[in-house]
């Protein structure tokens, strides 16, 4: 079995790691952007959260179909259950699929088999990364120099939650639904903002500046690499505790109450902020929602959208030549006029 760096064990990196797990609770909050230095932990910390997520109930198809969900079914499991033979039912663990920059886009949409092709003079579709990050996490490193024609097609497929193939004789349709997970230098260039704007939550990830972190992740890294399976059996309370909260969390999610006050609140906040579009506000009371189910509370409170506005709104501000402060000074000065109301 593939072993993966313990989630609970990262040292550091707060902000990216809370905002993974309310991703995790609510996959709906629309991803999460880590944009900093290389080499602090951001792909560890994605697969880290996915290997103790519950393992998905699927249908056995290339697509991990839900049966939950039957409106979201491929062809293939449509015409089983149509004709009276249901795929069976598996339990798979939820997938991390990396996407390359120098991916073509046939490997990213999925084409034609031409082995198959070639062997049998049938054509037959060939799954792409999409099919595979259906219903887990769409990693892409250095995604501010992804190719525009890429960025395009991920924003028709992160809209629609359906890949749609139609080229070489092939249609087809299939889900993909997927959190997508973004990092970056910025000094290496901006982000569109259409995909701006796709992702739910941004952080800034650092390199520790004090030495006591930096000693502390060099000391478990070295314990994990000498020994994975003592270093994962001593995290293994910590992940057992998470799981339990992420998964009571989910359970609890649509039960959590969102006031019309609250909602007038995030909604003032957004136009202080001069935010473009709805998506600001609904990511935030959505993010919201997720924090307090993850700390058990029933009700969303003007604390939850404070800790969570820079995460939500921060990558949504309208850059200003004239004003000095930061995104996050600005964010905390329409809060503190906001609670002072």
């Amino acid at each position: 079995m593939e072993r993966h760096f313990p989630f609970t064990a990262i040292v550091g990196q707060n902000e990216l790691t809370a905002s993974l797990k309310l991703a995790a609770v609510d996959p709906a909050i629309g991803g999460v952007l880590a944009f900093g230095d290389r080499g602090t932990g951001k792909s560890t910390a994605v697969r880290g959260l996915a290997a103790i997520l519950p393992p998905l109930r699927a249908y056995a198809c290339p697509y991990r179909c839900d049966p939950a969900r039957q409106s979201r079914l491929c062809e293939t499991c449509r015409g089983a259950l149509a004709g009276g033979k249901p795929p069976a039912i598996i339990e798979v663990p939820v997938p991390v699929v990396d996407l390359p920059l120098g991916s073509s886009e046939d490997r990213i949409v999925g084409g034609l088999d031409l082995e198959h092709a070639l062997l049998s003079g049938e054509r037959r579709f060939e799954p792409g990364l999409l099919a595979k990050a259906n219903r887990g996490f769409l990693y892409i490193d250095e995604i501010n120099l992804l190719e525009d024609h890429l960025v395009d097609l991920l924003l028709d497929v992160a809209a629609s939650g359906e890949n749609v193939v139609e080229r070489e004789g092939l249609s087809v349709r299939h889900p993909a639904q997927f959190v997508l997970i973004g990092s970056g230098n910025p000094e290496e260039g901006e982000l569109r903002p259409q995909l701006l704007d796709r992702f739910g939550l941004s952080v800034t990830v650092t390199t520790p500046g004090d030495v006591e972190t930096r000693v502390a992740v060099v000391k478990a890294r070295n314990r994990y690499d000498r020994d994975p399976a003592a270093f994962m059996a001593e995290a293994e309370r910590d992940e057992q505790a998470l799981r339990a909260t992420l998964r009571s969390a989910r359970t609890r999610l649509d039960d959590v109450m969102v006031s019309d006050r609250l909602l007038e609140q995030a909604t003032q906040l957004c136009i202080t902020l001069q935010t473009d579009g709805l998506r600001a506000e609904l990511t935030l009371v959505r993010a919201a929602r997720a924090l307090a189910s993850l700390k058990g509370e029933s009700e969303v409170t003007f604390a939850h959208l404070a800790e969570l506005a820079p995460y939500a709104l921060s990558h949504r501000l309208r850059r200003n030549p004239l004003e000095e402060s930061g995104s996050e000074a600005r964010i905390e000065r329409a809060l503190a006029e906001l609670a002072a109301a």
